[in-house]
């Protein structure tokens, strides 16, 4: 498994629909979220990009104002404890839940995280193999119950293996989230209604 992405998500609605209608992009609305939250910094215009590639390298930034729905992309996601995700991002929720979904194959890294619309952290979970659980905060969430209880074990492939740091993949959990909370997958399961994300467009910005 090899997916990545460090998203952010601002909704009061479920986000799978929104989603499936290919909303159109507000652009000014998207370049002055951008720049509220980098204050301080140039905020240059660049060539677009989708959801389907939402692990932007440094210093670069791949957001949408749809309606109903905000969507960033940046690597200030990437936050080995979602906790501290930065106060310009939770501060533009406004009243909506905020979720964060980051995951890095190589390293099989996940974290996710939501707030609620009042600000409340509802939820905050990251974990890998060698760091084992380094966050995790408020009750577990319907769909990471089979998980915790050991229904995705992985074993060890020889009898001289040292047994999985974990109760299962965090990669794996990773994407029963995306699942779960934005209604689609970069790996596993795909269904035929499922968002194309390479048609949901995104601003891009290079900070500096």
């Amino acid at each position: 498994m090899g997916a990545k992405d460090w998203i952010l998500m601002y909704a009061n609605s479920e986000i799978r629909p929104i989603l499936q209608s290919e909303p159109t992009m507000d652009r000014q609305a998207t370049r002055q979220l951008v720049k509220r939250l980098y204050p301080g910094r140039s905020v240059t215009e660049i060539a677009d990009g989708t959801l389907f590639e939402a692990n932007p390298p440094d210093l670069h930034v791949y957001a949408a104002c749809f309606p109903d729905l905000t969507v960033v992309c940046t690597g200030d996601a990437a936050v080995n404890r979602p906790s501290g995700l930065g106060t310009a991002f939770r501060a533009e929720a406004r009243g909506r839940t905020l979720h964060l979904h980051a995951m890095h194959g190589v390293v099989d890294w996940f974290a996710y995280a939501i707030w609620t619309g009042d600000g409340e952290l509802k939820r905050s979970l990251s974990l890998s193999p060698d760091s084992g659980v380094v966050e995790n905060i408020g009750s577990p969430l319907a769909f990471e119950g089979p998980y915790w209880a050991g229904e995705h074990a992985l074993e060890p492939e020889d009898d001289d293996e040292d047994p999985y740091p974990l109760p299962f993949h965090p990669l794996e959990l990773a994407e029963e989230a995306l699942r779960n909370l934005f209604g689609f997958n970069y790996e596993g399961i795909y269904l035929d209604d499922d968002p194309d994300l390479e048609k949901t467009v995104l601003a891009g910005y290079l900070l500096s």
